[in-house]
């Protein structure tokens, strides 16, 4: 039984190498060789097809979402997208849009987060005025009333004022300089507003200063033309008070004598 075994062992062997040299010698063995490897061939390029596609489901179906405002699930397909297919066109859409989604989700400070990355990255981009303007619009969503802090009412300024410099013939040009007189009314109003509380606690130097602040940086304001009306009383106040200072019968806004 052992020896019956090697036996057929032997045969085999012979029978292979018998195989292999007709086919060799008929190129056989060349074209099964050609043909695998046009297979793979095929294979990557299916696959590379199907990779293309799933691209493009995944920018639908953001897209989709994005359309309906659900913003949240836009997001993170837009994310998929710029992590899974960097330096593509797509994938420069998907950054912005991310941008866009935090926008209209309300979530200003993430959003000028990203427009701002996105400007940092592609500043030569043609939705570069549109990026400045949403930083802008960031900010102007963002302003407090004129009784409260005037931070982003000035960020906005200084952003849709950077859009105008730099890109003059911008679509949004019309819509940024109304926007523009809207925050200088209402810084110009804040002013007023602490004008009148350092006229209330009787320190009228400080809110006749605050009223000719007013008349130099806000001329073109409504609030100006009420500074101006009080201007006269206010400085009668504000050298009635410096000459208390002076003669020491006051002290100043931190308790301190005036030299």
């Amino acid at each position: 039984m052992c020896k019956l075994n090697k036996f057929q062992k032997f045969f085999y062997l012979i029978f292979i190498f018998l195989l292999v040299s007709v086919l060799n010698s008929c190129g056989t063995l060349s074209k099964i060789s050609s043909g695998t490897k046009n297979q793979i061939t095929d294979i990557f390029k299916k696959k590379k097809k199907h990779e293309e596609e799933t691209l493009d489901d995944l920018l639908r179906e953001a897209e989709k979402a994005f359309a309906k405002g659900h913003y949240n699930i836009a997001y993170e397909t837009y994310k998929k997208i710029r992590n899974r297919y960097p330096g593509t066109p797509q994938s420069i859409l998907a950054e912005l849009r991310m941008a866009d989604c935090k926008f209209w989700e309300g979530e200003y400070l993430e959003a000028i987060s990203i427009y701002e990355e996105f400007e940092k990255f592609y500043p030569n981009n043609e939705a570069i005025p549109y990026v400045i303007y949403q930083i802008g619009t960031c900010y102007y969503k963002l302003k407090l009333s004129y009784d409260r802090d005037q931070t982003y009412t000035k960020k906005a300024i200084e952003t849709y004022e950077r859009l105008l410099q730099n890109f003059p013939q911008n679509p949004y040009k019309l819509e940024v300089k109304k926007r523009i007189r809207e925050l200088k009314e209402l810084l110009a109003k804040h002013e007023f507003y602490v004008a009148k509380f350092y006229y209330r606690i009787k320190y009228y130097r400080a809110a006749y200063g605050r009223l000719l602040y007013i008349i130099n940086n806000y001329p073109d304001t409504y609030t100006c033309q009420k500074a101006k009306k009080l201007v006269l009383t206010y400085y009668k106040k504000a050298l009635l008070e410096t000459k208390e200072l002076r003669e020491g019968k006051k002290k100043d806004f931190w308790g301190e004598k005036v030299p």
